[in-house]
């Protein structure tokens, strides 16, 4: 009984001693070897831009050949991508074109739709022109649509203003002095000095105001400069204004009397003309939509020639006609150089 005892005993030690040992063993070995479930949980190294790739459809021989796979499994138990995959699965380099420009005041190119101009200078009668009128001054004023930072279209108001010559005012003065009484020319004419008291000195000036559309294109720009070319087409109002010194009582507290020329004889011409030159232009800064302008045009207003009374033909021409300066209907030629600011 007693033996029977002592060898149960010893088979009980003993077995519990080989489940320790199995025990240690399987722990040791779950440590040194990571779970199909904690490999799967390890994250993927990527290179940057690299797309992601499917962990079913890499093969079991992977992780033998890093060279020739797709995919290789790291001694640590991650996946790494090999070179040739990095290399084939970088994507294509963006193309990048023109900056465009959402805005409701400037175009896709960044110009700006809108333009106004104002500026005043020089004019220059030529050809024909230059005969009978003197160099004056003009003012411009405008605006228009830009369509890129190249086309635009402009609507402008310009107003020329000329002198007359000196023979131009002499022959005036002659048949108003010679051969007509003080603005109410008599029914014949006999050249000779003009009666007593009736002769008056007499002056003059002339001007051209139009309405015109002017299509420019800029052809270049260089930092802050420009030049650009325009020409256009519109309506012309020329007019002649005779005048002599004339004395008027003025009263504001009290009287007192002024002499000053006024207009006592009067010619027009409507016609339609054409224009073009060239133009450059100064921003203040590359940043700036503000510029200065400086451009010079041809000018022709295509007048319809009227005939009438000049000093050359009135010994012999009937005065009952009203033109007697028949030059303000000939074809008018000009150059306008203006200054101003664009914006």
């Amino acid at each position: 009984m007693n033996t029977n005892r002592c060898f149960f005993g010893i088979a009980c030690r003993i077995a519990a001693f080989s489940f320790l040992v199995a025990g240690s063993a399987s722990l040791m070995q779950a440590q040194q070897s990571p779970s199909a479930d904690s490999v799967f949980k390890t994250p993927l190294l990527l290179a940057s831009g690299s797309t992601p790739f499917n962990l079913a459809s890499t093969s079991s021989s992977s992780s033998s050949s890093s060279s020739s796979s797709d995919s290789v499994i790291a001694s640590d138990g991650r996946f790494m991508l090999s070179s040739d995959t990095l290399s084939s699965s970088q994507p294509p380099p963006r193309r990048y074109g023109r900056p465009t420009y959402n805005g409701t005041n400037s175009n896709p190119d960044g110009s700006e739709k809108w333009t106004f101009l104002a500026g005043m200078m020089l004019d220059l009668p030529i050809g024909n022109t230059h005969k009978y009128q003197t160099p004056g001054y003009d003012f411009q004023f405008g605006g228009g649509r830009n369509f890129n930072k190249n086309v635009g279209v402009l609507l402008q108001f310009d107003y020329d203003h000329f002198g007359l010559q000196g023979a131009t005012i002499a022959n005036e003065n002659y048949i108003y002095n010679y051969c007509t009484v003080a603005e109410a020319p008599v029914a014949d004419c006999t050249p000779g000095p003009a009666p007593a008291g009736t002769a008056t000195p007499i002056d003059g000036n002339n001007h051209v105001w139009s309405f015109t559309v002017d299509p420019t294109y800029t052809f270049a720009t260089e930092g802050s400069t420009g030049a650009y070319l325009v020409v256009g087409t519109g309506f012309y109002h020329k007019v002649t204004n005779f005048t002599t010194p004339t004395t008027e009582q003025y009263c504001y507290f009290y009287c007192q009397e002024i002499t000053a020329n006024a207009t006592f004889d009067h010619y027009t011409s409507n016609a339609i003309g054409v224009n073009g030159g060239v133009g450059a232009t100064w921003k203040f800064n590359k940043f700036s939509n503000e510029k200065l302008y400086l451009e010079a045009r041809y000018v022709l207003m295509l007048n319809s020639q009227r005939y009438g009374v000049t000093s050359a033909n009135v010994a012999t021409s009937s005065l009952a006609a009203t033109d007697f300066y028949p030059a303000n209907s000939n074809r008018t030629t000009f150059i306008p150089i203006t200054f101003g600011l664009r914006f």
